[in-house]
């Protein structure tokens, strides 16, 4: 009764050790751009797009990925999310564009918009949040983030 224990107690110990790998000191975290936005067919009250993502790869080992996941966020709201099955390698030292078809519920949307204009006060400038991760096929995932300050066109006239 007692060996069934242990190996599920040394299997989980070695899956946190393996996943820790993501995390180690030294590695650098990767860093992601959106390269390119491309409208799809959309249905209903949603849009879609495919969302061009150029990820760099700052460290000595290549990321292989098996499925990508993608968050963006407008003034800490989730504005539109997406997922791809999408397999490949960003090489050492190196670059790769991978491509996330993505979905902004239109009734989000407005709700959103209504909270962000709704009070009368006008605005130039919104945060936004791009977060995700690929997916490794075997050991843990590489998590990303990238956020910043949008400026509305006009806004410094």
């Amino acid at each position: 009764m007692n060996l069934p224990r242990r190996c599920v107690l040394l299997l989980g110990a070695a899956a946190c050790m393996l996943a820790s790998c993501t995390t180690m000191p030294g590695r650098e975290p990767v860093q992601v751009t959106v390269a390119g936005i491309e409208s799809l067919p959309s249905e209903g009250l949603e849009m879609r797009m495919l969302v061009k993502l150029r990820v760099q790869n700052p460290n000595d080992a290549p990321i292989e990925y098996d499925g990508v996941y993608v968050n963006l966020a407008v003034q800490d709201k989730t504005f539109a999310t997406g997922v791809s099955d999408e397999r490949g390698t960003i090489p050492r030292f190196g670059e790769g564009v991978v491509n996330v078809p993505v979905t902004l519920s239109l009734a989000r949307a407005v709700t959103n918009a209504f909270r962000i204009f709704g009070g009368g006060e006008t605005r130039d400038r919104f945060t936004y949040k791009l977060e995700g991760k690929l997916n490794a096929p075997l050991f843990g995932s590489t998590h990303f983030e990238s956020s910043g300050e949008l400026t509305l066109p006009g806004a410094w006239e």
